[in-house]
């Protein structure tokens, strides 16, 4: 992908440009110490290995399959934790907005806030995040084409606000499963905004666990490794210390001692690819 994107700044860490970018952190937030490790240890590996780095955990997933699932500890208290990481760690923080009244205090305390997949459609949530100004991720649906995401952009661009990423999670394929194109980076690339690539959620299984989600964690490094090929300017995980224990996602998330490696591979690959 050779098309010109846009550089957006996240708390002083680039997404587009030169250097790849990780966005990454547990799927939702569960101990503050868990939280606060994942951070510590990512803000570490990405310092030696040169790559801009946002530590990302939801204070709320809405949309888990069961009504039993966990989905965090709310937006006042998700958001002390997100705040205290970022004080005492020193990295800029992102998590997801599911409804129009989070956005506000959502806004006072992170530096980016990311739209749903489920949710990217919603032209009142898109408009409510553009308007803080701050830098939006939208996460692309899973039932959405690449190209129909311009729809999504202009939505965010009618407040004013440029400072927009797009993030590819794999699209629907028959039941419990998802697929990705790599065209649609390309295609995605394409409108002048840097592309995100979720490599956990993208070898996520749908309910596929009964009342849960389940996941092929196996898949994320190749994954990880055809998207750096085809150009993404950023790769999106979810990392714990460990998967499975974890209370939301866990067959799908990288355990943190892999993502090193993982990294450094990626940014072999991104070199050969620019050569």
């Amino acid at each position: 992908m050779s098309e010109q994107v846009k550089v957006v700044q996240v708390g002083g860490q680039p997404i587009g440009g030169e250097r790849l970018a990780l966005i990454a952190g547990p799927c939702v937030l569960e101990a503050p110490s868990i939280a606060r490790e994942v951070a510590a240890r990512l803000r570490e590996i990405c310092g030696v290995l040169g790559v801009p780095f946002v530590f990302k955990a939801s204070f709320d997933k809405a949309n888990r399959t069961s009504v039993t699932s966990y989905r965090g500890p709310g937006l006042e208290q998700g958001l002390e934790t997100l705040a205290a990481i970022k004080a005492s760690v020193g990295v800029p923080v992102l998590s997801d907005i599911h409804e129009v009244g989070q956005v506000r205090p959502a806004a006072e305390v992170l530096d980016m806030l990311q739209v749903p997949a489920f949710l990217s459609r919603q032209t009142d949530l898109l408009v409510a995040v553009g308007d803080t100004g701050l830098p939006v991720n939208i996460k692309k649906g899973q039932f959405l084409a690449p190209d129909d995401m311009r729809h999504c952009i202009e939505k965010v661009r009618s407040t004013g606000n440029e400072s927009i990423t797009l993030c590819e999670r794999g699209s629907t394929f028959g039941y419990h499963n998802l697929v990705v194109d790599m065209r649609g980076l390309v295609i995605m690339r394409g409108f002048g905004y840097p592309v995100v690539f979720d490599a956990t959620h993208s070898v996520q299984l749908p309910g596929g666990g009964g009342g849960k989600s389940a996941g092929e964690r196996q898949f994320v490094a190749p994954l990880a490794r055809a998207a750096v090929a085809a150009g993404v300017d950023a790769v999106f995980a979810e990392v714990h210390p460990n998967p499975d224990a974890a209370l939301c996602d866990g067959p799908n998330m990288l355990p943190l001692d892999e993502v090193a490696p993982l990294l450094r591979t990626l940014l072999e690959v991104r070199s050969a690819c620019r050569t």
